[in-house]
């Protein structure tokens, strides 16, 4: 494909991500390869060109564009070699003409820049939600025994954190075949941290989806006590048991729970946990480095759902612990609804209950927990905050 004909590429991309983010539809990543996938004369440079054009722009625009073309002549307004791209040769896009509509350059939705200002994220903050991500692996220590990590790894703040550039291979590694190390953001591991999962405990992973945490914790009880890893949505739950197998993580029991009647599966469980922890879902204003397209999805409505969601998981989840036991909140959120406030009304509702902040490597206090954020702590962003039971 000639540079021309890679912008063009991009400007298809991105009409198929933009309709997909007003639709609910599938997420960038998998739209890029599918379309890809009957286009076998472009190469692997191709597609890696066309790609980083399409999330530039997608980093770039703010609110949701037009289309596609609108989205791409942002970048080609930023940048004087995309802009001579657009020639009209073949397979190039059609030259510029004035009055053109262009979409805006911004970091997120009006609507969204004013629920970060107002839960204390300062513009540039927020502005590092959308950098590109490093690679961050976890050493899993129920299989490292004599470790080779490849080469270009430091070390992180978490303890068996280490970090690679975004564009790293790690898939490719003996260490990743062999179930040695996971991929996991640092933030992510730090939260596993909070819950401080020891041997022989008996601890619920409520929200578990595909088990990266589940893993995390499995690690540090070193494969023993009872680990309880629930989730209501089947297809994401299934996936853990493969990768358990991998790990080496044996002492996973999985729950499927039904929506909205999840103390049917786990009455059996009542009182009884050492520890509990609640990665509620959530809007995922933390994780727009990676996924950056959607901050074009979410909608006032949706982050009230994930609220109510929200409060309803930690009120299961205080059921399920014994005295003396502990409760770790987590959300991808730097959101306050989602963080702070969240935390602020679960010990409205539950005087038995007290704040008992994290000991973390990284992280700004707030309210009652914990904030990690990529400009302050070079993490996904996160609220993580601990109760424990009196």
């Amino acid at each position: 494909m000639t540079p021309a004909a890679r912008v063009q590429a991009a400007i298809e991309v991105l009409d198929l991500v933009i309709e997909a983010a007003r639709s609910n539809g599938a997420p960038a990543d998998r739209l890029i390869a599918d379309w890809f996938r009957p286009r076998r004369f472009a190469g692997s440079g191709d597609r890696r060109a066309v790609r980083e054009l399409a999330y530039r722009a997608i980093r770039l625009c703010g609110e949701i564009p037009e289309n596609g073309r609108a989205a791409m002549l942002q970048v080609a307004a930023q940048d004087e070699q995309v802009a001579a791209l657009f020639d009209g040769s073949r397979h190039a896009p059609e030259p510029i003409e004035a009055g053109e509509p262009v979409a805006q350059a911004g970091i997120a939705p009006r609507w969204l820049m004013e629920r970060l200002a107002a839960s204390g994220v300062a513009e540039t903050e927020a502005a590092a939600l959308l950098d590109r991500a490093p690679l961050d692996i976890r050493v899993n220590t129920l299989r490292a025994g004599r470790l080779s990590l490849p080469e270009g790894a430091e070390r992180t703040v978490a303890a068996n954190g280490w970090r690679y550039p975004p564009e790293t291979r790690i898939e490719q590694s003996d260490a990743y075949k062999s179930g040695a190390i996971e991929v996991q953001d640092t933030g992510s591991q730090l939260t596993c941290e909070a819950v401080a999962a020891a041997p022989g405990e008996a601890v619920i992973d409520l929200c578990a989806g595909a088990g990266g945490k589940t893993l995390a914790l499995a690690a540090a009880m070193e494969n023993t006590g009872a680990l309880i890893a629930c989730d209501t949505d089947r297809p994401r739950l299934s996936r853990l048991a493969p990768r358990a197998e991998r790990a080496g993580a044996s002492c996973i029991e999985t729950v499927l729970l039904n929506p909205g009647r999840e103390m049917e599966a786990l009455e059996r469980f009542a009182g009884k946990a050492d520890a509990v922890l609640v990665d509620a879902p959530c809007s995922g204003t933390g994780t727009w480095r990676r996924n950056p397209e959607a901050r074009w999805r979410l909608t006032e409505r949706q982050l009230a759902r994930y609220v109510e969601t929200q409060a309803r998981l930690l009120d299961i989840a205080a059921g399920l612990v014994r005295p003396g036991g502990r409760l770790v909140f987590v959300t991808c959120s730097l959101l306050d609804e989602e963080g702070a406030s969240q935390a602020e009304g679960f010990l409205a509702r539950h005087a038995d209950w007290q704040a008992q902040a994290p000991t973390l490597a990284a992280g700004t206090p707030r309210g009652a927990g914990l904030r990690l954020s990529p400009h302050c702590d070079g993490t996904d962003g996160f609220f993580v905050a601990r109760f424990a039971l009196l």
